[in-house]
């Protein structure tokens, strides 16, 4: 079993900053690879970045490419998601998650993952 808490969703004007954190627990955080999703009000699951285990291999949505960077401290079992230059299409709640099995890179399919956090709101205004 694993627990995932994500944290540092806010409200901020379009063009500024946010960063995640995705705080582990229950499982060795170093084994698996890991993603974050993002759900806008009335619209499917999103994929927005994934990151293998090892840290060495990401994976971006095109929209995000450039102002997103996903990272990731073994050491902390935090996952990270750096947002700049945000923008009012970014809105939404953000999930992250846990690639099923060890070892892996990361994953465009939100199938692909068997745990998931509860999610932290992002609100751009413009």
């Amino acid at each position: 079993q694993v627990q995932l808490v994500e944290s540092g969703g806010g409200l901020v004007q379009a063009g500024g900053s946010l960063r995640l954190s995705c705080a582990a627990s229950g499982r060795t955080f170093s084994t698996y690879a890991m993603g974050w999703f993002r759900q806008a009000p009335g619209k499917e699951r999103e994929f927005v970045a994934a990151i293998s285990w090892s840290g060495g291999i990401t994976y971006y949505i095109d929209s995000v490419k450039g102002r997103f960077t996903i990272s990731r401290d073994n050491a902390k079992n935090t996952l990270y998601l750096q947002m700049n230059s945000l923008k009012p299409e970014d809105t939404s709640v953000y999930y992250c998650a846990t690639r099923k099995g060890t070892y892996s890179s990361g994953s465009r399919l939100a199938s692909e993952y068997e745990y998931w956090g509860q999610g932290t709101q992002v609100t751009v205004s413009s």
